[in-house]
């Protein structure tokens, strides 16, 4: 099988990376997550879609919560608390050796990249994972309050605000993963995956650095992307909402507009299948089926739907 580039955010986007694992062999899987989520609390580089995919990937996460590590504890943000510390964003026990070990590996010098395929050995994950750039890109929301920094609007605020525009800053001048870049330059790339992530908030910041969007417009292989809404809702997080805000249509079409022109082909849910002929007038391909990921069996059946159209192309 040729090589798969897999763009990454998110829960939604991890269940799918989980999935497309199981069936793209090992060596062949190239997962780039977004890193403009990333920040610092209390002096810890804090990861969250890097650590989310690591989870999946590992099948550590939490599934009925939908973040962090399965069997968590939280003895540490129950005595943070008792020491006035701040809680709102929430540190499980487990989740915390995480931070505390990646604070310490970049504090040695080791890089954003190198600490994430340290850790994906550790977790016993075969695929490659990788930050979208070792340089920091910061996504910035701004809303009808003004600009937040993304785990303020996010966490902070629960995406309450009205979201006006979106700002990536560091993406311009942050330099494309070397991993990344030498996979969409090979000729053994079959196609460029797009998970089911949040276009804006998970997959924006990706597509703002110039180098990953050049590279992309090149067409050298074709973009499938993954609809992360079903029936017009989002089955976690503020797609939806932010799609309202700025005054685009929660419909199938309007995913497949925030992707074109890179995009070959859009995968949309059964129960958006009479919105196919609109995204086919977008002036791309639509593949109807079921794109909820509730276990594993899902994550592996759409995962193989989306080679499967791969392998058509």
């Amino acid at each position: 099988m040729s090589r798969v580039l897999a763009l990454c955010g998110g829960v939604g986007g991890a269940k799918l990376a989980a999935g497309l694992a199981d069936v793209v062999p090992s060596g062949d899987l190239l997962v780039a997550v977004n890193t403009g989520d990333d920040f610092e609390h209390l002096g810890l580089p804090i990861c969250p879609d890097i650590d989310s995919t690591l989870y999946a990937l590992a099948g550590l996460n939490d599934v009925q919560r939908g973040w962090g590590r399965c069997d968590e504890t939280w003895n540490f943000m129950t005595c943070l608390g008792e020491l006035g510390g701040p809680t709102w964003f929430r540190l499980g026990d487990r989740d915390l050796a995480t931070h505390v070990w990646r604070g310490a590996r970049r504090a040695s010098g080791a890089s954003n990249t190198q600490v994430t395929q340290e850790l994906a050995t550790a977790m016993g994950i075969g695929c490659q994972v990788v930050p979208m750039s070792d340089d920091p890109v910061r996504t910035v929301v701004v809303t009808d309050e003004g600009p937040l920094a993304f785990q303020e609007y996010f966490v902070g605020r629960q995406c309450q605000p009205a979201v006006r525009a979106l700002e990536y800053h560091g993406a311009e001048s942050a330099t494309l993963q070397p991993q990344i870049l030498d996979a969409l330059r090979s000729p053994d790339l079959s196609a460029i995956v797009i998970c089911p992530s949040n276009p804006w908030l998970s997959i924006g910041p990706m597509l703002a650095m110039p180098a990953l969007r050049k590279a992309l417009q090149k067409g050298s292989a074709p973009v499938i992307a993954v609809s992360p809404l079903i029936g017009g809702r989002a089955v976690k997080g503020p797609t939806a909402k932010i799609m309202r805000e700025l005054n685009l249509p929660t419909t199938a079409a309007g995913i497949a507009r925030c992707y074109l022109p890179l995009l070959s082909t859009l995968v949309i849910d059964s129960s958006d299948a009479a919105q196919r002929d609109d995204v086919l007038a977008e002036g791309c391909d639509a593949i109807v089926t079921d794109t909820l990921m509730p276990d594993r069996a899902a994550r592996r059946r759409l995962a193989t739907v989306v080679m499967d159209a791969v392998a058509g192309d």
